[in-house]
Order: structure tokens, then C-alpha cells, then sequence
């Protein structure tokens, strides 16, 4: 499985880079992030909102779990974090195979219910500001558009 890494040294380089990526999204991409509690997914996810035209606030969908955005595509993001022992299907194909862009915070909590092809990112802390970004690709579609993200 090939992976790709870059370093970022501020929050608002994270932004650019999800801006980036959100440039080339189409709807039904499903994009997964894992990392720490403040590692910065919300921060990445920000970015990837302004890149698709949404303009609203977008913040951490904690307690709602699921938070719908609307731009040149939408964005439904997903912070999964208090489903950890749950058993509950809340409809997530609906969302993964939709009109819009899925992300989802804490993945791995819902391992089973997510599709076999997605892009998933880790964030890690390297230092106050500076992290780590590993972006994975599952699947041709994601594997092509890594290619095209990291080859510019």
C-alpha cells in the first residue's frame, strides 16, 4: 500500500494543503482522518470546506455527530468519537454514496461500516504547530488522485 507524507508547520499550511485536495474531490469520495485530540483534523477539515466554496463555520460535529455544509459539492462531516461501543447503523451509505463528500473523524470506530475504497489521512504532532500528514490511498480513484495532489 503506498502512502504519502508531508510536514506542515502552521495551521494554515494544513488549511492549504486540504484546500488543495479539496479542489479535486468529486462527490461519493469518502475521506477518513485519524490523530490525536487537537492533532488538527478539524483544522484540516476547514480547509478542505473552503476549497469546496463553503463559506458557513464549520466546526467539530461532536455532539451532533454528523454536519452537512453546502458548496460546489456538500461536505457531510462526521465526528464518529461517541459511537465507540455502539452497534447503530445511523444510515453512513446514505452519506458514502451521496451527493457530496464524506469525512469522517475517529474512522476506525466504524471500521466495518465504512467503504473498502477511501482516502485516509493521519495527523500526527510534531511539535505546538508543526505535524505530520500521511495520506493513503485505497482504491484506483484515490490512488490517481494522490498521484495528481503530490505530483504538482
Amino acid at each position: 500500500m503506498e502512502k504519502y507524507e508531508l510536514i506542515t508547520n502552521t495551521p494554515d499550511e494544513t488549511g492549504s494543503f486540504s484546500h488543495r485536495l479539496a479542489e479535486k474531490l468529486e462527490a461519493g469520495d469518502v475521506i477518513t482522518l485519524e490523530g490525536d485530540l487537537g492533532a488538527g483534523k478539524t483544522t484540516f477539515t476547514k480547509g478542505l470546506a473552503k476549497g469546496l466554496g463553503i463559506t458557513r463555520t464549520v466546526n467539530s460535529p461532536t455532539f451532533t455527530i454528523i454536519k452537512e455544509y453546502h458548496g460546489r459539492i456538500p461536505l457531510y462531516h462526521m465526528d464518529v468519537y461517541r459511537l465507540e461501543h455502539s452497534d447503530e447503523d445511523l444510515g453512513f451509505d446514505e452519506y458514502f454514496e451521496g451527493e457530496g463528500v464524506t469525512v469522517i473523524e475517529w474512522a476506525h470506530l466504524i471500521e466495518d461500516w465504512l467503504p473498502s475504497d477511501r482516502l485516509t489521512i493521519r495527523i500526527e504532532h510534531l511539535g505546538d504547530t508543526k505535524r505530520k500528514i500521511t495520506v493513503i490511498p485505497l482504491g484506483e480513484r484515490y490512488q490517481h488522485l494522490c498521484e495528481e495532489l503530490f505530483g504538482e
